[in-house]
């Protein structure tokens, strides 16, 4: 099998192969340098690329598998960190010049589990500074291409492993959300990002033990994939006393599921949000292909008007504890939208946060209520298609303009608010040739099933096959 070949397959196809001692741990790496060596100066998605260590990680792998060791569920399998999560001797700069030069002593503890499972890190993937905002672009390392049109952006701000994965330089990337982190850049690039319930997947260390808005999760091209995934990085851990204690075998097994009869509130703008007309076309079969799959299609949708105002005032507090002490020190390198955010949690008062709180647990109950004969929501992942690299956020939907660089992500930031799973499936292309994902969510908890309606609704489309014509350059 040619080095080109190896590429494409799934992380899946990749394991067996490597099980069965049809190929080695070294001649993957060989074959994914190789794909990095040719594409990534056109996209610029893996930024600190640390190919002796990887070698020496599938040395490692080889050895034990001629050994006739037990081999983890990522055995051999070519994998970057995002470049917010700390990997001990090796250089991550959260995107900041601040920390341009730092190297960490301790891995993160998905960095951690990934490693144990046998996964060969290869490097680091870019991220806009301090992972603020859905465009992946920093003074460290510079801007990340969307490999469907180098000239649009990948969406962020888990961007660089969005476009490692399009781009078959690796089969699984990890990423956080936010505010739509792993679901954005997906979607402009037409992988797979899983946003888990908040406690599947610990993050240790942590200055926050009930922080419920923010998550790591998996990526890849296809949901088997993701679910592979799941089974490495999720389960509690000591040290998160939120982390959710369902052992991470529920994602073990196929993800066929009989859906006749599934009831999924579908809404083409979330329930009136402006959402571009392009997305609105590619999307508009949702229904059919949802339908043909056997669910029952209502129109409706919950009552999530207090989301922006919970979101803002959530994100501003983890902001203003996070990046204040940056302000007096090195205000002068902090992008201006860091800046606002930080200053804006930093005028809130503690009244201001414990209401946001109180209407997140009513909106909450609400949904609770909305969804007891309903399982799945299903909508549009982003409001507008890629859009040129150069804009750093989009400012006007549909005539419809916007106060902060994060509105325009409502579309995604609003079910970050509902702490329900969430996940970008590959759906469609805009008529420019452009992704375009649909975000399917879940009942609270139910992390598992979201994957079920999403490999269905896959398998259903092909959509997700479709490679960007960079590769045959």
């Amino acid at each position: 099998m040619t080095n080109e070949a190896l590429c494409d397959l799934t992380a899946l196809e990749m394991r067996h192969l490597l099980l069965q001692g049809d190929i080695s741990a070294r001649e993957l790496l060989a074959a994914h340098l190789a794909r990095i060596e040719r594409i990534n100066p056109e996209v610029n998605a893996i930024v600190t690329l640390v190919p002796e260590l990887a070698s020496a990680l599938a040395d490692q792998a080889d050895n034990a598998y001629a050994r006739g060791e037990p081999l983890g569920l990522l055995h051999g399998l070519p994998v970057a960190h995002k470049d917010l999560v700390d990997t001990a001797g090796v250089r991550t700069t959260l995107g900041s010049p601040i920390y341009r030069d730092r190297v960490p002593d301790e891995d993160d503890l998905i960095v951690e589990r990934m490693r144990a499972a046998g996964a060969v890190m290869v490097g680091k993937t870019n991220t806009p500074e301090f992972g603020a905002g859905s465009q992946t672009f920093n003074q460290v390392f510079g801007v990340t291409s969307n490999p469907y049109d180098t000239s649009r952006t990948c969406g962020g701000s888990s961007g660089g492993a969005a476009v490692a994965l399009a781009a078959r330089m690796l089969p699984l990337a990890d990423g956080s959300d936010l505010g739509g982190s792993l679901r954005n850049p997906a979607s402009f690039c037409n992988v797979v990002g899983f946003r888990p319930s908040p406690g599947r997947v610990p993050t240790v260390p942590s200055t926050n033990l009930w922080l419920h808005i923010a998550t790591k999760g998996p990526m890849a091209r296809n949901v088997s994939d993701v679910a592979l995934f799941m089974q490495v990085i999720g389960g509690p851990h000591r040290l998160a006393p939120n982390s959710n204690n369902e052992s991470p075998e529920i994602f073990e097994g196929s993800l066929e599921r009989d859906l006749r009869g599934l009831k999924v509130a579908w809404s083409p703008d979330l329930g009136g949000l402006p959402v571009d007309p392009s997305v609105r076309k590619a999307l508009a079969s949702t229904p059919d292909v949802l339908s043909d799959l056997g669910c029952d299609i209502v129109e409706k949708w919950p009552d999530l008007s207090d989301a922006p105002e919970i979101f803002q005032t959530l994100r501003a507090g983890i902001f203003a504890h996070s990046y204040s002490p940056l302000l007096e020190k090195h205000r002068d390198q902090l992008k201006e939208t860091v800046i606002w955010n930080a200053e804006k949690g930093l005028a809130m008062t503690m009244k201001d946060h414990a209401e946001a709180c109180n209407k997140q647990a009513r909106m909450f109950a609400e949904l609770q209520d909305f969804m007891e004969d309903i399982e799945f929501l299903a909508c549009p992942v982003t409001q507008v298609p890629p859009f040129a690299k150069g804009i750093e956020y989009i400012r006007e939907i549909e005539g419809v303009h916007f106060d902060t660089y994060i509105d325009w992500m409502r579309s995604c930031s609003d079910i970050t608010t509902t702490t329900h799973p969430a996940i970008s499936v590959p759906a469609a292309f805009t008529d420019d040739g452009l992704p375009v994902g649909l975000q399917l969510v879940g009942g609270s908890l139910q992390d598992r099933s979201v994957l079920e309606l999403a490999y269905a609704y896959e398998k259903a489309t092909g959509v997700g096959e479709r490679q960007p014509a960079l590769l045959d350059s």
